[in-house]
């Protein structure tokens, strides 16, 4: 019996070996896969990082593009300030004139009013139009009121005020 004892673990053994020889070559088929696989996704990832240097590249090349561009535009958007700061003073100037002008007229008025009533006579020239077809005299007429009289001086210089304005206005488009 110890015969057959020593038989039926020598064949238990044997059949172990060959069980375990089978899954160490299993093993060994996966570990080959595996490495293989790593070995794809290596080769991948440098594939991969050498495109994502390309990108990387062409967007600093892009961004430095841009940015020479935009110090190009910088004279430009100067101008554009400088020129509006100019039409804020061509503004001002202007407007300073119209009170200016405003300011001579209604003294010009009050002295001819003052004249005509030292020496009583209907005879003296009025400021205003006699027609109030320009917007200037309408606009006069309605901040100062009418008066009577010869007013051709007063009526050509409202005209060369509509006629500055409108070249003004047109300018500006």
């Amino acid at each position: 019996m110890w015969q057959w004892a020593v038989l039926i673990v020598a064949v238990a053994f044997a059949v172990l070996v060959v069980f375990l020889i089978k899954t160490l070559q299993a093993g060994t088929k996966t570990l080959e896969n595996t490495a293989q696989t790593l070995k794809e996704v290596q080769k991948t990832m440098d594939e991969l990082t050498y495109e994502v240097k390309q990108v990387v590249r062409h967007t600093n090349d892009i961004t430095l593009d841009a940015n020479h561009k935009l110090k190009q535009l910088d004279p430009v958007m100067e101008s554009v300030k400088n020129l509006g700061n100019l039409l804020n003073e061509v503004t001002l100037v202007t407007q300073q004139y119209s009170h200016r002008m405003i300011e001579k007229a209604k003294q010009h008025k009050e002295k001819k009013e003052h004249e005509k009533r030292e020496h009583g006579g209907s005879d003296n020239a009025a400021l205003l139009p006699a027609s109030g077809d320009s917007p200037t005299v309408r606009t006069y007429n309605a901040t100062y009121g009418t008066g009577s009289g010869d007013r051709a001086g007063v009526q050509k210089f409202a005209k060369w005020i509509d006629t500055g304005a409108s070249m003004w206005q047109k300018f500006r488009r």
